[in-house]
Formats: structure tokens, sequence, C-alpha cells
């Protein structure tokens, strides 16, 4: 408990939870910056989605809240966590949908010595990898202010009577 009141009172702009309609908390982000470093980062210290709550984009929600705190409130570099290796959803989350990347393996991390991949998300090559995705984006086609009407329909073919 203590380990949390720590987190809470040390940064609590790192602290997100989603609730439903009932105000009952369904899931939480817990995140830390890293003390006496000479580049500026934070850590995933744990997140948690309630089963009958996910698949609904509420862990994406949260880890980018956090990750934005980070950079606003700290000017965080970067960002890492530690996942176990058999947690397929988490990878894939990490991964594919936010963007982590495999930095080393820690032996034996947890309690029943299962592995854990250290994962770590540059926030300066994110940022600049969603410039590029937009700027292609926006010369592959055609906006709606560049004065051609995306809408319209081909011309009809003229019937010949």
């Amino acid at each position: 408990m203590k380990y949390y009141l720590y987190h809470i009172l040390s940064w609590p702009q790192l602290l997100f939870v989603a609730e439903d309609y009932n105000q009952k908390i369904v899931g939480y982000v817990l995140a830390k910056m890293e003390e006496d470093v000479e580049v500026a980062h934070g850590h995933i210290t744990s997140l948690a989605v309630l089963r009958s709550h996910r698949k609904l984009g509420l862990a994406s929600k949260l880890m980018r809240s956090a990750q934005a705190s980070m950079v606003e409130t700290f000017e965080a570099k970067h960002v890492s966590l530690h996942v176990r290796k058999s947690n397929m959803a988490a990878l894939h989350l990490y991964k594919q949908t936010l963007g982590y990347a495999v930095k080393d393996i820690a032996k034996a991390y947890y309690a029943d010595s299962e592995d854990a991949y250290e994962m770590e998300l540059d926030f300066d090559l994110k940022a600049k990898e969603e410039a590029d995705k937009a700027n292609a984006s926006e010369t592959e086609a055609p906006s709606a202010d560049s004065g051609v009407d995306v809408y319209a329909e081909e011309e009809p073919a003229k019937l010949n009577m």
C-alpha cells in the first residue's frame, strides 16, 4: 500500500482512472518519473482494466493520458515499462497500438520467475512518425479546400436519342 501511496503523492499528474456511469473505477494507470537521471523519462508502473470493460479502448486512452502528462508536466523524453512475455494482449497494445519497442529482456523479473520484456517509447520519435504520417495522408487525397469536389460523382453518360 505504501508503494502506491508514494506514487500518488509524488506524481499525482501521472495517475489516471476510468469510471463507468455509476462512478465505479473500471481501470487505471499508475506511472512515475525516474529519479536521479540525466534525461527525464517516465515509467509505467501499473495498468489495469476490468475484464468486463476491455476492448473498449480504455487502456490505450489511459496510457496516452499518462504519456501526454509526462511530456507536458515533466518534459519527459521517453517512457518505459515491463510486461510479461506471456501477456499477448498487453504486448499487442504496447507494440501495435501505442508504438513501444522491446529494448531488452529482464530475466526472472516477476515473483513466479517469468521473464519480462523491457519496452520503451521515444516521445520525439513518435511525434515525428505521427507528423510524417499526417503529411503523407494530406498529399495522397485532395482536401476539401483544394478546389476539387471530392464528393462529386463522375459525369453521367450522355444518352443518344
